[in-house]
């Protein structure tokens, strides 16, 4: 039936079916491996991903502003003042900002790039007053890097030069709604205007919901005394993971200060690398679990078919069809869990998607299901399988045909 196979896959098949006990546990446990493997990467890699859409959809990847101001140390005669203190930082217009603009968008690593102007500010509507951070900006290129309609509740994210869009805490804080009108007042010139609220955001954070709000930038501007100025230039980039480095590049051609996501969320970006790290530890471990299964029952194997080993090289058959035959074994356990394991790792996260929700119904986190995952864990398996056989497959081509016959 399978003459015109190789004879190495005729015999490891044989071999395989006659131990059909032994090849059914193996395989069962590759596939629990490779199912661990599968469904804990495509889980952490959601969650990943969820966090990072999160955090990279409510601020910008990397943001522009004016050096700070230094005082300089006085000089009388030939004495120098002996302490020099910081001076408070006054809200600067980034030098020449649309010539810095223009250069920003001719970098191939930056995909959107908007200005803005930001400054505090009082939102008051009757007896209720509250610091709220004012934010004026250009919605179509604002919006591009941050997703505010994402996060839109009630009314719309498009403002005007008389419209201001609110979270829901201050919402609640000045009890306002949509079309009603708050007076929004700059702190140290005391200009004031009054700005009618045509939509409200939730950006799932309290301080965020209750102090910023947002504006035309030429509002922002005639508040804050920052006429045709801008306190910011907020940037993205198409590698998140290369923000700081571009930044680098950025602080050293031009006379501004460029923070990264990197540097500013810290904590988190750590946070990030230890998941990828413990991913890798996760699969490393699983990889070795699998790998040493592999080579325990194939040494069985070997110990078990000793006489038959010893016959076949009686018969002629030389240590590489040996070699080859249990190689083969080893690569076909690997394969034949991995395809099983895959899926039952799919299966496992696709249920487990749809049983746990959070409070209100929504997904934990979105389900990544890359086919380069499966590619990859089978590819991965095959060849664990197949190196796991190596010591196994040396021991049986060494055999004495002889003293195997004996045994």
């Amino acid at each position: 039936m399978f003459r015109w196979m190789p004879f190495e896959v005729i015999v490891g098949l044989r071999f395989l079916r006659e131990g059909r006990m032994q090849t059914l546990f193996i395989s069962v446990g590759i596939a629990l491996g490779v199912a661990v493997i599968v469904f804990m990467s495509a889980m952490l890699t959601g969650l990943q991903s969820n966090f990072i859409r999160r955090v990279l959809t409510s601020q910008p990847h990397i943001q522009l502003t004016a050096p700070d101001e230094v005082a300089r140390p006085l000089r009388v005669g030939q004495i120098e003042a002996a302490i020099v203190q910081r001076p408070s930082q006054r809200l600067l217009s980034i030098d020449q900002w649309p010539k810095v603009r223009t250069e920003m968008k001719t970098i191939p690593e930056i995909t959107a790039v908007s200005p803005t102007a930001s400054g505090s500010a009082l939102a008051v509507r009757g007896d209720a007053t509250r610091s709220i951070t004012l934010t004026g900006m250009e919605p179509e290129a604002y919006y591009q890097i941050v997703r505010i309609p994402d996060y839109i509740i009630s009314g719309t994210a498009l403002v005007g030069s008389d419209d201001i869009v609110i979270g829901t805490e201050l919402a609640k804080d000045l009890g306002v709604s949509l079309r009603d009108k708050i007076n929004v007042q700059a702190g140290v010139l005391g200009a004031s205007r009054v700005l009618t609220v045509v939509g409200i955001f939730d950006m799932g954070n309290k301080g965020t919901n209750q102090r910023s709000t947002f504006v035309a930038l030429r509002t922002a501007q005639s508040l804050l005394n920052l006429v045709g100025g801008v306190t910011t230039i907020d940037l993205t980039v198409a590698d998140i993971y290369a923000a700081e480095d571009i930044a680098s590049i950025i602080r050293t051609s031009l006379s501004v200060q460029a923070d990264s996501w990197i540097k500013t969320n810290a904590q988190f970006f750590t946070a990030v690398q230890a998941q990828q790290n413990s991913n890798l530890i996760i699969r490393l471990f699983v990889g070795l679990s699998v790998a040493f299964g592999i080579a325990a029952v194939l040494v069985v194997s070997v110990i078990q078919r000793s006489r038959d080993i010893g016959i076949l090289r009686a018969m002629g058959t030389t240590r590489g069809q040996i070699l080859r035959v249990f190689l083969l074994q080893g690569a076909l356990l690997g394969a034949l869990g991995s395809f099983f394991g895959s899926a039952a790792g799919a299966g496992s996260l696709v249920l487990w998607h749809a049983l746990a929700r959070q409070a209100d119904g929504t997904e934990l986190f979105p389900i990544v299901l890359d086919p380069q995952l499966f590619y990859v864990a089978t590819l991965l398996a095959t060849l664990t399988g197949l190196v796991a056989a190596i010591a196994p497959a040396v021991r049986a081509a060494k055999l004495d045909p002889v003293v195997a016959i004996r045994a």
